[in-house]
């Protein structure tokens, strides 16, 4: 086998190369783009986001999608400049994108994102983080950073170890925690119809089923798999059919005005959707060490894409809910699973617990509504490295495909 690389230079002038750091948080990846995507533009982070949507698109569909993708590919686009950068709230910036567009929050991306910061070799690569300093926190062997996402700033924070020639890396064997942007109930228990255009056959003779609907830097519907009517849960459930079954649901909610209040965000109208529908099974799970419950959960999001990974906002998004809910006091922690994980059985779940509440909001009794601080944890690992380039005469793959 040969020991050296291929040279570039036999494939056709023009290509420019697109860079990146591949990563997976509980089985679900992303695809970390450092160099080569077309610098955005805008003032803020959600006008760079907007550029990339309207004259940039193509270049998120040949990243995620075939043939250097794959129908459930998740990406992160780094960003430098941001306003937040540019007045300390932040670090740096990113721009979250999948197979059918882009999200306002990724947890298990800001974990893979954050890792890959933390260990890169700023002299190998001088431009990708201008505005790196990371301190040490010598007790707790950790490192900070303040990551701008779409939804807002979300403050991480990394296990550290001393690597070689002095540089600080990160501790793949500790979990990578987050706090998440403010999380809140907007839904607590909605009776939602579903007339016979968003039926499905394991509904039977019911014509509408009870849900809840969370905010952890994106809109959740969060539904109990019974309640789609799959009596034996999560564990045995045909996949397909629980994806025809939220499709449904998602089409029934977006359909009807009387739902838009539950998904509308108080200062970014961009951010005003249904993201993603999170189908729960809490009689399954094993809780992890030092948490005092468990549940798995399938999240779907974009055009049916389903998460590997418990899904970090959604995690805060369902901690967030059961502080309203049920009164689950702050420091209660609970493991949210995957079917990945769940079978695994338990290795990388997610944990949750709140931290804080709003400044506003702290001595008021837990409500629908009521903002609080989600610290989730979780480990994300590196699966390789990649060039990604696209001839000027490749009329197939220029902005990938699905097939």
């Amino acid at each position: 086998m040969a020991k050296s690389p291929i040279p570039q230079e036999i494939v056709s002038a023009g290509a420019v190369p697109i860079l990146t750091v591949e990563m997976h948080t509980t089985g679900e990846p992303t695809r970390i783009i450092y160099s080569g995507f077309p610098e955005p533009k805008g003032s803020t982070l959600l006008q760079k986001l907007a550029d990339v949507e309207a004259n940039h698109d193509h270049v998120r569909g040949r990243l995620m999608l075939e043939p250097r993708g794959h129908k459930e590919m998740y990406g992160a686009l780094l960003v430098n400049e941001t306003e937040l950068t540019a007045t300390g709230e932040a670090d740096i910036g990113v721009i979250f994108m999948h197979t059918a567009g882009y999200s306002p929050m990724c947890g298990h991306a800001t974990i893979a994102v954050s890792r890959f910061l933390v260990d890169f070799d700023p002299e190998t690569c001088p431009g990708l983080f201008p505005k790196r300093n990371f301190r040490l926190d010598e007790e707790t062997m950790t490192t900070a950073l303040k990551l701008h996402c779409p939804c807002g700033v979300v403050n991480v924070t990394v296990p550290v170890v001393n690597g070689p020639h002095g540089r600080l890396q990160s501790d793949p064997k500790r979990p990578i925690s987050f706090i998440n942007v403010d999380s809140y109930a907007t839904g607590i228990d909605v009776e939602i119809p579903l007339p016979e255009p968003y039926r499905w056959p394991e509904l039977g003779a019911r014509t509408s089923l009870t849900a809840d609907i969370s905010y952890g830097g994106a809109f959740y519907c969060l539904v109990d798999v019974e309640q789609l009517g799959f009596k034996d849960g999560l564990k045995s459930t045909d996949l397909d059919a629980l994806s025809r079954a939220t499709a449904k649901l998602r089409d029934a909610l977006k359909a009807d005005p009387r739902y838009k209040v539950y998904f509308q965000h108080p200062t970014e109208p961009e951010l005003s959707y249904l993201y993603g529908v999170i189908v729960r099974d809490p009689k399954r799970g094993v809780p992890a060490e030092g948490a005092d419950g468990a549940e798995v959960g399938l999240c779907f999001f974009g055009a049916q894409q389903v998460d590997r990974s418990p899904c970090g906002s959604g995690s805060a998004a369902r901690r967030a809910l059961a502080h309203a809910k049920h009164g689950w006091p702050p420091e209660k922690k609970w493991t949210y699973h995957c079917f990945l994980s769940d079978a695994c059985g338990g290795l990388g779940g997610f944990t949750a617990s709140v931290v804080g509440k709003s400044a506003d909001q702290a001595n008021e009794p837990p409500r629908a509504g009521e903002r609080v601080r989600i610290r989730v944890e979780g480990q994300a690992f590196y699966t390789g490295f990649a060039t990604f380039l696209a001839e000027a005469v490749d009329g197939i793959s220029a902005s990938g495909f699905v097939a």
